[in-house]
């Protein structure tokens, strides 16, 4: 009978808890996105397992117990710019072909030993592609971006285009110096009257930190815009190199810890593991700079909600954009064991991430072993504002609402239809042979699949929910008694892969193993352009492979957005073009405003290559 009594009491406070958070719920709460550049999953405090960090981050440590931390997140890219565009436009990289930094250039081998040429992506998103800004724009919002933006080069591309009523792109504090040892706190970065984490014996009251604008940006859009629903996507420059602190007292403060001499020249830190003081500063100085966003929407009233802080009324998603970078050149940056690689590696030390996410209706101090991804925020931040858009839209995005599962109404991630996530996938084609990969993470493993060569790997990360082999170490992929799963992961892989139009590399035919192939391959015999209809055309040699598919690239010569004197910025223009098998010819449009151009061939054996450089002048 108390039992039953017992059952019917926690029934109705957990009925009363849902129904308070329903009643509380914020009509247009604001949303922040804070972006950190290459911070690996091991350089802060959130999920610090075998050795701790030495770096401090106390206001990473608040904001999860203010919200909920995920410790199985992760970018949608090991690169920068992918996973950006991923997470503005909600679609996967390989849907919008996007899969890189850098885009938008001319296909061609790293060196003369690689086997294979990465294929053309963009660099920007398109006209057509609806972002996050534009979608809570349309909705009320009221959109603002800080920082490093890496979503195109040129005004056309720029965040104002894709939805941001205000934009800042500088670096604030993060620029490079002569002599990172020696120069600190100058008159360009004053330091802060006020003192702040970390304390030390030397610094009981704290440390003052040289003036961030970016910093100062992103807390002025704030002040401005509290009397509207705002969208603030604050991206930071750091951690990513340079390497380097304007603190003086701050990078002491991590040669004292780590007791090392205080640099005395801008040499490389060559030392393994955790043990670069400019870094630390550096991953310590963003944390800083989320605490003193956090302050000031715990102590601004809401205008829109009276008796309530603008901290009750904001959703903060925290992330990084991909894992650490461990090396640059000789200098050792970081360390993200026990994860393999870093950034630019599809291995869990190149995406998987730190993110928390906190607000009004999340679960606070609470924490989510699921697999997610920044896919999942586009739909989720739709739903946690009720915000809608049209259905051509719904039906593009990539991810899935995590908005359940902050508000503890399921400790599952699932789609709309209720069916719990299966898997997270990459794709990309790029760098070195070995790296060109597509790789899918389902339940406790992890897959990859070797685009050249066409071969596997399989590695178990975790089992029966227990960390297993979390350094992938083991490679299963030929061990019979794991057969079915190399199977069916990489039938998984294949079919997400085709759904997404995944675009692959191809052949390099100047590979010094491929001496054949430069005999074979399709040549030009000549080139025409009439100026009048502004039609190019080449005609191939006969006797050649033949030729299964072609585009025309058409270059754009432009000042970089905001430099209207600067150094020209050349990219290309992806076209169409008409194939003619029995005339052998190649034709296509070159639109007005492209002085130049050039071909891409691609042969029935998958050899990629370039014509030379034309004009249409």
């Amino acid at each position: 009978m108390y039992k039953l009594l017992a059952i019917i009491a926690i029934t109705l406070l957990s009925q009363s808890t849902q129904a308070s958070k329903v009643k509380d719920a914020i009509e247009k709460p604001n949303i922040i996105i804070f972006y950190v550049d290459d911070l690996g999953w091991q350089d802060t405090q959130l999920n610090d397992i075998d050795a701790p960090t030495p770096w401090e981050t106390p206001n990473m440590l608040a904001l999860a117990k203010r919200g909920m931390n995920f410790s199985q997140a992760y970018s949608p890219a090991p690169t920068c710019a992918p996973s950006r565009a991923g997470l503005l436009s909600g679609q996967h990289p390989a849907k919008i072909n996007f899969t890189h930094v850098s885009g938008a250039g001319i296909p061609a081998a790293m060196n003369q030993h690689a086997r294979a040429i990465s294929p053309y992506y963009n660099d920007h998103l398109s006209a057509d592609t609806l972002t996050l800004a534009q979608a809570l724009k349309a909705n009320g919002y009221k959109t603002g971006h800080v920082g490093k933006w890496h979503l195109g080069h040129y005004r056309s591309n720029s965040p104002a285009t894709y939805g941001f009523d205000f934009t800042y792109g500088g670096r604030g504090a993060h620029r490079n110096s002569k002599n990172r040892a020696k120069i600190f706190d100058d008159s360009t970065y004053p330091l802060s009257k006020q003192k702040y984490p970390p304390y030390s014996k030397n610094n009981p009251q704290g440390i003052a930190y040289p003036l961030d604008l970016v910093t100062e940006n992103a807390l002025s859009f704030v002040t401005e815009s509290k009397a509207e629903p705002f969208f603030l996507y604050l991206a930071h420059w750091m951690v990513h190199v340079p390497i380097i602190t304007k603190n003086r007292a701050l990078l002491t403060h991590y040669t004292d810890k780590l007791a090392i001499p205080f640099p005395q020249t801008a040499e490389p830190i060559t030392t393994p593991g955790q043990t670069n003081p400019y870094y630390g500063a550096m991953v310590t100085t963003v944390d800083w700079s989320l605490g003193r966003l956090m302050s000031l929407l715990e102590t601004t009233d809401d205008p829109r909600n009276p008796g309530k802080k603008l901290s009750e009324t904001t959703y903060i998603f925290f992330s990084s954009d991909n894992g650490g970078t461990e090396t640059k050149d000789t200098e050792i940056i970081t360390d993200n064991y026990p994860l393999d690689k870093g950034k630019k590696h599809t291995e869990e030390g190149g995406v998987r991430v730190p993110m928390v996410v906190a607000g009004p209706t999340v679960n606070s101090g609470t924490e989510s072993h699921e697999i997610v991804s920044q896919l999942d925020y586009f739909p989720t931040i739709l739903a946690l504002t009720e915000s809608s858009i049209d259905k051509q839209f719904t039906d593009k995005l990539s991810g899935l609402d995590l908005s359940p599962v902050l508000r503890g109404n399921s400790e599952r991630v699932a789609d709309k239809d209720g069916e719990a996530r299966k898997s997270l996938f990459w794709h990309f084609p790029h760098y070195g042979d070995d790296s060109m990969r597509g790789a899918i993470r389902e339940g406790d493993y992890k897959l990859y699949k070797y685009y050249v060569g066409n071969r596997y790997s399989l590695y178990r990360l975790y089992k029966d929910g227990k960390r297993y082999d979390l350094e992938e170490s083991k490679d299963l992929a030929t061990d019979p008694a794991y057969a079915s799963v190399v199977k069916t992961l990489a039938a998984n892989l294949d079919r997400l892969l085709q759904e997404n139009n995944a675009v692959y590399p191809h052949l390099n035919p100047k590979n010094t193993d491929n001496i054949a192939a430069r005999t074979s391959v399709p040549a030009v015999l000549s080139s025409k352009f009439n100026k009048v209809k502004r039609e190019a055309q080449i005609s191939l040699v006969t006797g050649k492979t033949a030729v299964k598919d072609a585009y025309l690239l058409a270059e754009i010569a432009k000042p970089k957005s905001g430099n209207k004197r600067g150094k020209l910025i050349i990219t290309y223009k992806k076209l169409p073009v008409m194939l003619n098998s029995e005339a052998m010819t190649i034709t296509a449009h070159v639109p007005a405003g492209h002085d130049a151009y050039l071909f891409v061939l691609i042969d029935e054996n998958n050899f990629l290559v370039t014509s030379e450089r034309y004009t249409s002048l």
